[in-house]
């Protein structure tokens, strides 16, 4: 196969800037891997004009879909959890040409799973687990209980990841087959939330339960990047200056939501500053020493 396609990748491959090509083949009839295309080609470059390019092609017969991407941009796809796929591609993905071992050492590094950039993802699906139960409750108490359940099934899908990341493995995109062999405990909420004989509403209540008490316990070490950086200053920290921490931005949307289920849980304490306003006071977070 990649004898047929050298025509479409072939002047990427030369150019110095690149770093590396993949290739990843449809093996079954459905392959959301390959978004149903036959071919996957990864192009990794240093830079480019753009960050992502995606060209769509038809040849012999085949389609073939091309993406190229900045290494910045992949690295940070793998940080984050931007693109699932694309960790897919360099794990399981043909190595089809590597600048000085590049692919190989990547593959190697997603093995590892250095325990900074666990954290960070730690912390981006803590953020998406707590506002996606937040929701749930609401739902629940205005008796919207399909919805609830929909969203209960969603919750349980970060509260997987999660599990797996502090296992030291990147989530998959079969991420249940991966979480029953990892995380039974896990897995069972999921089994019996939707295989229950229960009512809904009753699924959705016990599962709300447990919930509660999975993401308490988790809520201290899955915070653990958001607690580092608030260590970093002895006082307090405005809501602002946290947002503007270039290594929060990949969970900026979820922080208000993470400081105020940790300020409840009271692994996070609040203090109050005067304004010019009479009785209204600007709210601030700290970490405390030894917490």
């Amino acid at each position: 196969m990649e004898n047929l396609l050298k025509p479409i990748y072939q002047e990427r491959t030369n150019h110095p800037g690149t770093l590396g090509t993949i290739l990843i083949e449809k093996q079954k009839p459905d392959s959301p891997l390959t978004d149903n295309f036959d071919v996957i080609l990864l192009i990794i470059v240093t830079t480019d004009y753009t960050q992502w390019q995606e060209k769509h092609y038809e040849y012999n017969g085949k389609t073939v879909v091309m993406h190229t991407v900045t290494e910045q941009l992949l690295l940070e796809w793998v940080d984050t959890n931007g693109y699932r796929k694309a960790i897919e591609w360099v794990m399981h993905g043909k190595v089809i040409f590597e600048r000085n071992q590049y692919i190989s050492q990547l593959k190697e590094k997603l093995k590892t799973f250095p325990l900074e950039k666990r954290d960070l993802r730690k912390a981006v699906e803590f953020g998406k687990l707590l506002k996606s139960y937040l929701e749930v409750r609401d739902l629940y108490s205005t008796g919207q209980y399909k919805d609830a359940f929909t969203r209960m099934v969603h919750s349980l899908h970060y509260l997987a990841r999660l599990a797996v990341i502090e296992k030291g493995y990147y989530p998959e995109v079969t991420l249940w087959n991966q979480v029953k062999k990892i995380d039974p405990e896990v897995n069972r909420l999921y089994e019996e939330l939707v295989e229950s004989k229960e009512d809904l509403s009753k699924r959705v209540q016990l599962m709300m339960l447990a919930a509660d008490f999975a993401i308490s316990r988790r809520a201290k070490s899955s915070a653990k990047h958001l607690l580092d950086i608030m260590s970093e200053r002895n006082g307090a920290w405005s809501y602002e200056e946290l947002k503007h921490q270039a290594s929060v931005k990949p969970y900026e949307f979820d922080l208000s939501s993470m400081l105020n289920y940790l300020t409840e849980k009271g692994i996070v304490e609040t203090e109050k500053f005067e304004t010019e306003a009479e009785n209204v006071y600007k709210r601030k977070y700290q970490f405390p020493s030894g917490n």
